[in-house]
């Protein structure tokens, strides 16, 4: 693991996502030790050894804290999504305590935030997230539609253990996730699912997708954003690569679908997304689980 000086922190989006609504985004730690073999991440130049292209920004403390003060000072309020490009809670989180700090930094300044994570060290870090929740301002043009100011986004491409175990190697486990989850939630804070990429025919099948849905809403999710898997590049740490030879180790079965599905794009055809879109809209209803941040009186409208 590096130690880098950074030369900024807090990156101002160009245009909010619907889903995620990030006016800011902050990665505390470059690289990834999750190791998640369909990260579009992987095209980058970390490669297929992310976990050993590790690096902590370590002014990166200092770096936000002017940068939220001279916003806060223009009222330039919005929420800050962590993180981006990497999980801010990895494993060497727990002794670093670096995104812990910045939350600290987050609620001094009270702006509003997202995390996205897959790991359950989140649940150390509740107390700040109630407090951000609680005194954060919005952003104007969000200021009385959205029902909470600090959001927990935990990100699944399956709940099937062995099924992770491939695709996740280094990541906690499903059944972590899901209990942290459920304590986000008795803990009273707006907590929901990243439910993407979804793999074709091993976790997107209608059973498999019921299941999941089922087990969201047992949970007491309070919202689900379900995406399909694109795939991209063709060097050995490029995604696509690391996918099509874990299908072919795993599910050879399934090789000629995932050659003959994704094209030069990366993309899965538009018939499979609206197919797979009607169905995830479908199971919404089901199960009673919003497909956006919870909002008030108005719909957000991307």
């Amino acid at each position: 693991m590096q130690r880098v000086i950074a030369k900024s922190i807090l990156n101002k989006t160009k245009q909010r996502d619907p889903w995620f609504l990030d006016d800011y985004t902050v990665n505390p730690y470059s690289g990834c030790s999750f190791n998640c073999l369909y990260c579009y991440i992987r095209g980058s130049k970390y490669g297929v050894n992310m976990a050993e292209k590790l690096s902590v920004k370590q002014n990166a403390i200092d770096l936000l804290d002017r940068a939220l003060a001279l916003r806060a000072r223009k009222k330039q309020y919005g929420i800050i999504v962590l993180s981006s490009a990497t999980d801010p809670y990895l494993q060497f989180e727990q002794t670093e305590l670096l995104t812990r700090q910045l939350l600290e930094i987050i609620l001094h300044y009270r702006f509003p935030v997202h995390i996205i994570t897959k790991s359950d060290l989140v649940s150390r870090d509740f107390d700040l997230v109630k407090q951000i929740d609680a005194e954060a301002i919005l952003p104007f043009d969000l200021q009385g539609k959205l029902t909470h100011r600090a959001f927990i986004t935990f990100s699944f491409s399956t709940i099937d253990t062995e099924i992770a175990r491939i695709f996740e190697p280094g990541a906690p486990s499903p059944e972590l996730r899901l209990s942290t989850l459920s304590q986000a939630r008795m803990m009273g804070l707006c907590s929901g699912v990243s439910l993407m990429p979804l793999l074709p025919f091993i976790s997107d099948t209608g059973a498999n997708l019921d299941q999941m849905f089922s087990t969201f809403r047992s949970v007491d999710a309070n919202y689900i954003f379900p995406a399909t898997l694109a795939l991209y590049g063709s060097d050995p740490g490029d995604n696509r690569t690391l996918v099509m030879r874990a299908v072919e180790k795993h599910y050879p079965q399934f090789v000629e679908k995932y050659q003959r599905l994704f094209g030069p794009d990366g993309k899965l055809p538009n018939y499979y997304r609206q197919a797979f879109a009607e169905k995830v809209k479908g199971l919404c209803v089901q199960y009673g689980l919003r497909d956006r941040l919870p909002a008030g009186r108005f719909l957000i409208i991307s």
